[in-house]
Formats: structure tokens, C-alpha cells, sequence
């Protein structure tokens, strides 16, 4: 069976200041182009059997940027719905509630539209898109890659890996890199972490 490659988009304007950001689509900023482009080499290392990008422009721009073409848009790889802290840092949201931790707390409620989730259910998302990993890792030979983003794509990690959703806390990522989950004697292992290309 194949790796698991994941790619956190580049850097964007957001990402940059702290910003919480999920359904507001911005593009990357000119260094986060810089950082997809030099993700390609990494990329093409690995004989890739599949490819999934979340619908998000940071996230389809950087499989674009790194050359990944073909790859299928699943919402299930957007960003953990901050709810009501949409654009917001964490030191914003430390002024009224400083012991507050998005891994544990959650998120303050939204509008209708982007209500905010809360672990458990960014965990759920995390292993329906595993559940997809699975079925094209056994399709065809080769690994398969994410393009997503941070938040999202540590939950996977945590779930990957048997442990609990709030436990992506444990994998700092960041952007422009790419990470690999494989396999040990039949168990799910991280293999590489924040990788990034020489300068």
C-alpha cells in the first residue's frame, strides 16, 4: 500500500497575520506561490496514484503551483469551520476567553451559512475523507496526496494515526509543506513532517 502525502496550501495574507480562515477564500500571497512551486520535486518523488484538493483557491492554486493537475475537488478537505471566529486571531479571542483552545473549546458559533464545528465533527470529516484515501489506495498502486489545510489536516493525522481528533493539536504544520503517513509492521506511522525542499 501506498503513502499518504499531505500538503498544506502556501502561505496567504491570513495565515500570515494568525487570521482563523475557512469559507473566506483568499488566494496566496506571492511568497505562498514561491512555496507551491518549489513543492513540485517533492511531489513528483512519489508515484502518485491519487489526488484529492479541497475547493478552497489557496488550496487548488498550490496542487496547480506544486503540478498536480488531475486532482478530484472534495469538500470534505476544507478547513475546520471557525463559526464565529472567522478572521480572527487567537490572541483577539484570548481577550474575553483566555484559556480558550480551539482543540478542546471548539469554536464560537456563526451564521447559518458557516455555524462552526467542533472536533468531534471536523474528526468525522477527517475519517469520511480516509475512508476515500483508503478505497484509491487500494485501486491503484502508488501513494496518495491532500491538498488542505492546517487545522484539517492535523485532525486527519490524529485519526490516521488511532488518536483522538482534539489530538491534532500535537502536529504543529505549516504552510508549503508536504508530510507523509505510511505504514510499520501493518500500523499507521508519520514518516516525514514539514517537509520542505531545499532553498
Amino acid at each position: 500500500m501506498g503513502d499518504l502525502l499531505l500538503v498544506r496550501h502556501g502561505e496567504t495574507e491570513w495565515s500570515l497575520s494568525g487570521r482563523h480562515t475557512s469559507s473566506t477564500d483568499i488566494p496566496l500571497t506571492e511568497n505562498g506561490r514561491e512555496q507551491a512551486k518549489r513543492l513540485a520535486p517533492l511531489v513528483a518523488s512519489h508515484c502518485i496514484a491519487a489526488a484529492f484538493v479541497s475547493p478552497m483557491r489557496r488550496a487548488l492554486e498550490t496542487a496547480r503551483l506544486a503540478g498536480v493537475e488531475e486532482a478530484r475537488v472534495d469538500a470534505d478537505l476544507c478547513e475546520w469551520d471557525y463559526g464565529g471566529y472567522e478572521g480572527v486571531t487567537t490572541a483577539e479571542i484570548h481577550r474575553t476567553r483566555p484559556d480558550w483552545f480551539l482543540f478542546d473549546d471548539g469554536v464560537a458559533p456563526g451564521p447559518p451559512e458557516h455555524p462552526g464545528e467542533s472536533p468531534e465533527q471536523v474528526g468525522a470529516r477527517a475519517e469520511r475523507m480516509l475512508a476515500k484515501v483508503d478505497a484509491a489506495l487500494a485501486e491503484g498502486e502508488g501513494s496518495v496526496v491532500l491538498f488542505s489545510h492546517g487545522h484539517f489536516l492535523r485532525v486527519l493525522t490524529a485519526r490516521r494515526l488511532g488518536l483522538r481528533a482534539s489530538d491534532g493539536a500535537l502536529f504543529q504544520l505549516a504552510t508549503g509543506t508536504v508530510s507523509r503517513l505510511s505504514t510499520e509492521h501493518r500500523r499507521h506511522v508519520v514518516a516525514g513532517w514539514n517537509v520542505r525542499p531545499p532553498s
